[in-house]
Formats: C-alpha cells, structure tokens, sequence
C-alpha cells in the first residue's frame, strides 16, 4: 500500500476508505467495461482518475455509489457491501443536476429533506455550504440566472450539505470555461482541506488530476484495468500558480501523458 503524508509531515499508512474488488461490469450489447479491475482509495484521499474516453471512469463511479450493480467482484466503503446508495456518499455530476423550478436553496436542501432533517438545521446546513462556496446573496436565484461555475458550485454547495465521508466527482468542471474551471479547482481544494472527505475524481486533464490529487490512477482502454498509479508528492496547500512550475508537476505531467499516448497508440 502506497503512503502519503499528513498535512504535519508525517508519514502514515492511512486506513482504507474504499476497496473495489476484481470488479467486472459488462452491458447487455455484450460491451465489457472492464473485468476483475480492483483499486483502493484511502481515508480521507483525494483520488484522481484518468484514462481515455469509454474506459469505465463513470462507470466505476456508478458502481462506487452503487446506482449499477456489478457482473463480478464487488466495492465496499468502510468494509460494508455497497449494494446501493449510501446516505454517507455523495455523488457530483458534469452537468449540475439542478431542478430548474427550484431556487438555489431549495436545490441545496434537498438532499437534507430527503433525509428528514429538521427544519432548523436545513436552514443552519444551506447557509453554511451556500457561503462555503462563495454563493452568499444568490440563495434566492434559480439555476437559469446563475452562470456555468455558480450552477457548479451549487452542486458542491448540495453534495456537502449532507455531510458525507465520500465524495465521488465525475468531470465536475469539465463544461466551464478555462478561467472558472481554475476557481473552482482552487475552491475544491480549499474547501477539501478544511472538510477532510474521501474524494474521487474523475477527469480527462493531466493538470487537473496533479492539481487536486494525492494519487492519480491511470486506467487503461477498454476493457479496462487498473495500468498505474502515481503518487503525487507536491506540497500543500497547493495554488496553480506554485505547483505548475514545480519540477515534480512537469516530470509527472511529461510521464502521465506519455503513458496516455502509448495506451491511446495500443
């Protein structure tokens, strides 16, 4: 098992968080996504994922979250089964998941009215996340009047609202543009080293995965298995500004994409 420091220095082997087992998922067309793939991601991780397009990163996360069953193998998270959504995982989609005829407190809450939480602490858990993501004043709004990246970052604001201990991200900033795509990287970041979640993060840019991970997995193509995984050993806290220039992120950027290029050849 690989190791990564705590934010003292220290090093530690840190317990497992989530463990996928010669995981095998194939379609009814017969498409087989990947077969006995199996991973681990560890307490309180922020996990990165790439690898080519149709490889199984959605996919995977599916069966994480457990909204598809497996063919074979199977995932637990803190050494239970998943054989369906858990109320201590979140998942964050590409493209927002808002419901249009609902402000943007309501869409924060709803996981919570799910839940049953009392009213009170909604109100108290909405307005803490709706600040935490920089969206105070806007509670009011409906998803058509807020841009791209606040639609984005009330999506954040209503995975977190639920508290959960596993954060699974699936290209969450892949349909804003470059500049706000930079924001939110650093907002994620921040708000992942005062929150102290388990993410996984799936996403097709190098810089993004070095950006924000502790580790970054490379799968292969389809079917798909587990090709690589890197360690990412950049200090944090991070800022774009620092970490490009850093001898580490431009070695590892250089060995990611050409292990990427000659899966793509293959």
């Amino acid at each position: 098992m690989s190791q990564r420091p705590r934010r003292d220095g220290e090093s530690v082997i840190p317990a497992t968080k989530i463990w996928a087992k010669e995981l095998t998922k194939r379609y009814a067309d017969g498409l087989v996504v990947f077969e006995r793939l199996s991973l681990e991601v560890y307490e309180d991780e922020f996990l990165c994922i790439l690898g080519p397009s149709g490889c199984g990163k959605t996919t995977l996360l599916r069966l994480m979250d457990g909204l598809i069953p497996p063919d074979g193998g199977e995932v637990r998270i803190s050494g239970e089964l998943v054989t369906a959504p858990r109320p201590d995982v979140a998942m964050v989609f590409q493209h927002f998941g808002l419901f249009p005829w609902k402000r943007l407190d309501q869409n924060v809450a709803y996981g919570l009215r799910l839940r049953g939480v009392p009213p009170r602490e909604i109100t108290e858990r909405v307005s803490r996340y709706v600040r935490l993501v920089g969206l105070e004043g806007f509670e009011r709004k409906y998803p058509y009047q807020l841009s791209g990246g606040m639609q984005q970052r009330a999506g954040l604001a209503r995975a977190l609202a639920v508290n959960p201990k596993v954060m699974l991200l699936d290209e969450p900033f892949g349909s804003v543009d470059a500049q706000t795509r930079e924001i939110l990287q650093e907002e994620l970041m921040r708000i992942w080293e005062g929150e102290r979640k388990t993410m996984v993060f799936v996403t097709h840019s190098i810089d993004e995965a070095i950006l924000l991970g502790d580790r970054v997995l490379i799968m292969g193509k389809r079917p798909s298995r587990v090709q690589e995984v890197l360690d990412v050993k950049l200090p944090r806290p991070r800022r774009i500004s620092d970490v490009r220039g850093h001898d580490t992120y431009i070695h590892l950027r250089n060995y990611i994409w050409d292990q990427l290029k000659q899966e793509g050849i293959r």
